[in-house]
C-alpha cells in the first residue's frame, strides 16, 4: 500500500519516520545516537521507507546518522528520504534564508552529510522575509533538473505563500502543523493542496502526546507542555474526554488510540502520509498498526464531530 506524493513519481509507505529524535540532540536533550540509528534500521526493515531530516535537528547530527543507516541498509533506491533546510546561523543568531545561492548550497552540504547523490525530496524549511518564493523554488527546480533532488517540498508556508511558491507548478508537497486540535489547515490550505495536486505532511500529528492516549488527569507537566493552552486547568479536562471518545473507537477496532488518530488523518484529502516521530524501536512497530485499521464513514464523521 503506497501513496504518490503530489505531482512527483514519489510512492511511500503512508507511514513515515520523523527523525528530530535521532540525534537532534538541540532538540532533546540525552540523546542515545545508537538508539536513534535503531528506530531507524526497525522502520526500514518493517517496510517504513519515508524517512523525515533537516539540518536543524542536530544541527547537522541528524542527517549524518541517517546517512549511515541508510549507506547500511544499502538499498538506496527503496528509500524516500527527505529533507529540510533554511536556516542560518549569524553569529549567535539563526535567520531563516531562502536565497537560491544559500538553498543550492544547503543541497550540497546535505548530500554530503546524508552520503547519497540525490535527495527524494528537499524541503524549504521556514520562508523568509525577503526572497520571492517562486525564486526560492525556481533554485530548487535547477536542482531537481541537475537529479540532485527527485522533488521540491515547502514547510511552515501560509496559503499565500505556498501560491506565490507554486505559481509555476514546481512544489509536491508541504509540511506544516495539523492535528485534531489544531485544525486551521481545514479553512485554506487543504483545499488548495487538494485542488493543486500537492502533498499534505503534517507535523505534530499527536499534539505533543495528547492524542497519543497517555494522559490522565493526574499528569503534571514541567516542559514547554506547561505553558500550552492544550494542556491547562478544565481545558486540559476536556480534551481528555474528548481523547477517551476515540478510545472507545479503537477499542471496537483492537487497536490503541494512535492508532485510529493516524488512520483518520490518511482519509484526509491531500493528506497522502503521516511521519510521527520515535525514540524507540517498538514505537515505530506501533505506529505501523495504523495501517492496519479501515474507519468506517460513520467513524470518520463521529471523530470529526468530537473535534469540531
Amino acid at each position: 500500500m503506497r501513496r504518490r506524493l503530489g505531482k512527483s513519481d514519489l510512492k511511500v509507505n503512508p507511514i513515515g519516520l520523523g527523525t528530530n529524535a535521532v540525534g537532534g540532540h538541540n532538540i532533546y536533550p540525552n540523546l542515545d545516537e545508537e538508539a536513534g540509528k535503531n528506530v531507524v534500521r526497525t522502520g526500514l526493515q518493517n517496510g517504513m521507507n519515508f524517512l523525515d531530516t533537516a539540518f536543524i535537528y542536530g544541527p547537522e547530527r541528524s542527517e549524518e546518522l541517517v546517512g549511515k543507516v541508510m549507506k547500511e541498509f544499502g538499498r538506496r533506491d527503496e528509500i524516500v528520504l527527505a529533507t529540510k533546510g533554511a536556516h542560518q546561523f549569524k553569529g549567535d543568531k539563526t535567520v531563516f534564508n531562502n536565497r537560491p545561492e544559500f538553498l543550492k548550497k544547503s543541497v550540497e552540504d546535505s548530500l554530503k552529510r546524508l552520503q547519497t547523490d540525490y535527495i527524494d525530496l528537499y524541503y524549504i524549511h521556514f520562508p523568509d522575509e525577503d526572497t520571492p518564493k517562486y525564486e526560492a523554488v525556481g533554485a530548487l527546480k535547477d536542482l531537481k533538473d541537475e537529479g540532485k533532488i527527485r522533488s521540491i517540498g515547502v514547510s511552515n508556508f501560509s496559503v499565500e505563500q505556498l501560491q506565490e511558491a507554486n505559481q509555476n507548478g514546481h512544489v509536491d508537497v508541504i509540511q506544516s502543523e495539523y492535528n485534531l486540535f489544531k485544525r486551521e489547515a481545514e479553512k485554506e490550505m487543504l483545499p488548495y493542496t487538494a485542488a493543486n495536486q500537492i502533498s499534505f505532511v503534517p507535523y505534530f500529528p499527536f499534539a505533543s502526546g495528547l492524542l497519543a492516549g497517555k494522559y490522565d488527569e493526574d499528569t503534571t507537566f514541567n516542559d514547554f507542555r506547561s505553558k500550552n493552552s492544550l494542556f491547562q486547568g478544565e481545558a486540559f479536562k476536556e480534551n481528555l474526554r474528548k481523547v477517551d471518545e476515540i478510545r472507545t473507537i479503537a477499542e471496537r477496532h483492537g487497536v490503541d488510540v494512535p492508532h485510529v488518530v493516524l488512520a483518520w488523518y490518511l482519509t484526509r484529502d491531500s493528506i497522502d502520509a503521516v511521519i510521527p516521530g520515535a525514540k524507540k524501536e517498538h514505537q515505530v512497530k506501533d505506529n505501523l498498526k495504523a495501517l492496519e485499521v479501515t474507519l468506517s464513514e460513520e467513524d470518520i464523521q463521529h471523530i470529526d464531530h468530537i473535534f469540531s
